[in-house]
């Protein structure tokens, strides 16, 4: 993940790469994709993940149930660095 990029960039990023790569062949599992997508984000975000981590089973975990929480973790991390510039 980029320093100032949003989820959204870099998601759809991370998904035109995994395409490119399963056209070459290389077809990673959803589990592991998953994990990956979780790996690349800002430490900014260890508590999210943390907490995805200890609450979701990555097997059955799908790209859409891990970029809602992670959009809308997003949308929160905004309204409070407005919040602290209005100070």
């Amino acid at each position: 993940m980029k320093p100032d990029e949003d989820i959204k960039a870099m998601f759809d990023r991370f998904t035109i790469i995994n395409s490119e790569l399963k056209s070459y062949g290389k077809i990673y599992p959803n589990t592991e994709v998953v994990r990956k997508i979780l790996r690349i984000l800002s430490m900014s975000w260890v508590a999210k993940v943390t907490a995805i981590e200890e609450a979701k089973n990555f097997e059955t975990l799908s790209l859409d149930e891990l970029i809602g929480p992670l959009l809308t973790h997003e949308m929160r991390l905004k309204e409070v660095n407005k919040g602290e510039e209005k100070v």
